[in-house]
């Protein structure tokens, strides 16, 4: 499947909460990356995922899928020209790649992914 979903993640307003939930329902392993405040999940299978505190003060607690594309920037920029809103535009994370937060035309979230790499 082309631009197949490769990451998820969970903005939270507790995160030692929600880190202690999941891990205790699925087995996660759970590693910290605190130099950027954010929980990377390693499960066995399927893409990988992250948590962090959701930099939105008082937003709800929500997951958020990313989609693997080519270009971040020329897939964020047709996703504009398609009625999307940009709600992050493109932010590299360094040493991995690129990505941007987008909302389609009918409301739903959805995160765009290029690894430094290519992959």
């Amino acid at each position: 499947m082309g631009n197949p979903f490769v990451h998820v993640e969970l903005q939270t307003q507790d995160l030692g909460k929600a880190k202690k939930f999941y891990q205790e329902l699925f087995s996660w392993k759970l590693q910290d990356i605190p130099e950027m405040g954010y929980t990377m999940i390693q499960a066995a299978e399927g893409p990988g995922g992250g948590m962090m505190k959701n930099p939105v003060q008082g937003a709800p607690s929500h997951w958020l899928a990313y989609v693997r594309v080519d270009n971040v920037t020329a897939s964020t920029k047709k996703a504009k020209s398609l009625g999307a809103k940009v709600v992050k535009d493109v932010t590299e994370v360094p040493g991995h790649g690129w990505f941007s937060v987008i909302v389609d035309p009918a409301g739903a979230a959805v995160g765009l992914w290029q690894e430094k790499d290519g992959k």
